[in-house]
Parts: structure tokens; sequence; C-alpha cells
């Protein structure tokens, strides 16, 4: 299961981020009809430099005009200092996104200068950043502790793996300093952190596998290059009822006339403690803001 903040206000399930070419329009359309959490569409990677133009075009019409309902909504621009950023941008916008998505933040000067330019234009965006480059991670406390509009921090574990010449190997060894780093930074931060793509689409059980090990280091979710990923990281990243139905029976034990005043009872053979009553307070609540499934 997922962190859970001690306030729940602002709190969002982000169990699954699809990344979506704004080139391709299908991917689009289909999008509405997905159970991920997030929607990503992508002007970065996914796009190729004779693409941009009909990807600008997809964001302003097809994208604008769609209902995606409850999804989260986020679009990856070009790197914040290049030349097509402020053209991406205002494709962006277009569709009131939840956030813009910066790649390759290597400096807290980067979201300075974002937050500025999107209070420019109005918009209520939030900006999230991803971290993949030996440049962000030196400066990564830096970076989570900018402020401004910041809200996320995604790992780009293929960037960071070519730019730091890491090889990355079932169970991701050599990267579980740095993701450990981010993870660490988030929550320092009040940020969201999510962990990076997993290639071998195809391949359920080692994406199953990984999302498990990112949901045991504290992520709250995970970036998926394909639908077929959505219904695992949903599953893994979100509370199972075996859960649900132990946060259940703490808190009624707790509601006991003779365990009200108490600091710590016993539940089933372990010592439980108020702080697991408030835990599981926690996770029923945010049980009920759940997104409904539909693909």
């Amino acid at each position: 299961m997922v962190f859970l903040p001690a306030d729940l206000s602002a709190f969002r399930w982000r169990r699954s981020a699809l990344f979506l070419p704004a080139s391709n329009i299908r991917a689009i359309e289909k999008a509405a009809s997905l159970a991920a959490d997030t929607l990503i569409f992508d002007l970065e990677d996914a796009v190729g430099p004779g693409e941009r133009e009909t990807a600008f075009a997809n964001l302003r019409g097809t994208a604008a005009a769609a209902d995606f309902g409850n999804r989260e909504t986020v679009v990856r621009t070009p790197a914040f200092a290049s030349a097509e950023f402020a053209t991406a941008l205002e494709a962006a916008l277009s569709i009131d996104p939840r956030a813009i998505l910066l790649p390759k933040v290597e400096s807290p000067a980067t979201i300075a200068a974002a937050s500025h330019q999107l209070a420019e234009t109005g918009s209520r965006a939030r900006l999230w950043a991803m971290i993949e480059t030996p440049g962000a991670l030196i400066d990564l406390a830096a970076i989570a502790g900018a402020g401004g509009r910041l809200e996320a921090l995604v790992v780009g574990t293929n960037d960071l793996a070519k730019t730091t010449g890491a090889r990355i190997a079932p169970g991701r060894a050599v990267l579980l300093p740095w993701l450990m780093q981010a993870v660490a930074a988030g929550r320092a931060n009040g940020l969201a952190v999510l962990d990076g793509v997993y290639n071998r689409f195809r391949d359920l059980d080692g994406f199953a596998a990984e999302c498990a090990d990112a949901a045991a280091m504290g992520f709250d979710g995970k970036t998926l290059i394909h639908p077929t990923q959505i219904a695992i990281a949903n599953a893994a990243f979100g509370p199972s009822e075996a859960d649900l139905a132990r946060a259940r029976t703490i808190v009624a034990a707790f509601s006991r006339p003779e365990n009200t005043d108490k600091g710590v009872i016993r539940i089933d053979g372990e010592m439980v403690e108020r702080l697991h009553l408030e835990e599981a307070e926690r996770w029923l609540a945010a049980a009920q803001q759940l997104p409904m499934e539909t693909a």
C-alpha cells in the first residue's frame, strides 16, 4: 500500500499514470475508457520532431473537447529551456491539465521559473518534475524543496540508466539508492513520488514484481507505457480487501467501550497501538476516494 499523509484533504490516488503519445489520436480517444488514475499526454520522448504539430493539434482539439471523468490529466512538455517549450505549453494548457510534467529537471531554478511562467498564463496547473539525470540526483533535495507549484517527482529510470551507464536488471539493485533517495526527498517535502516505466509491457509477471517492490519502497504509483499494465499497478499501489478488512477490525476494536481510552490493545495475538488506529482510519477514508474502475 502507498503512503498516506495525515491530512487527506489534498490526497489523490496516483496508482497508475499512463503515458500517451499526444500525436496518437486513437490513444487520446480511448483514454476516457481506461482505468488509469492519471493520464500523461506526452509531447516529449514519444513524439518525433515531425509529429509535434499533429500532437499540438490533437491536444487543442480532441483532448480539449474530451471528458476524462475523474482521471487526472498531465502533459509532459519538452524541456523548459528548449525552443519548443512555449508552443508546447500553450497547447498543453488548452486541456486545462492538473499539471505540467517537466523533463530533465536539474535545478530548483527551473521549478521557480516554470512556476512564474504558469502564473503569468493564469493557469491553475501544478508542476511535476522528472528526475532522470545525474545532475538531478546531486541536487535532488533542493529540487524537491523548490516549492512554487511543484507537486510531484517522477523518476525517469530509462534516462537515469542512459545518463549514468547503469545497467538495469530484474530487481533494479543498482537503482535502489536513487529510487529511495527520490522517495525520501518527496516525503520530506510533501510531494507525490512516482516510479519509472517498465519497458517489457508483455511481461506482466515481471511488471507485477516491480510494482510490488516500488510499493514496498513507498512510491505512490508507477508510470506506465501500455494499458495492459493499469490493473496490475492499481492493485499493487491500492489497498487490498484484506488490508481494508484489517483496518475495519482495528477501528471496531478501539471503538469498544473497554478500549476507548487505551493506548494499546491486543488483536488476534498482536499488540496494536493507537497510532495503528489512526492509520486504519486514514486508509478507510482514502478508500472512499478510490476512482471507479472502468476497464
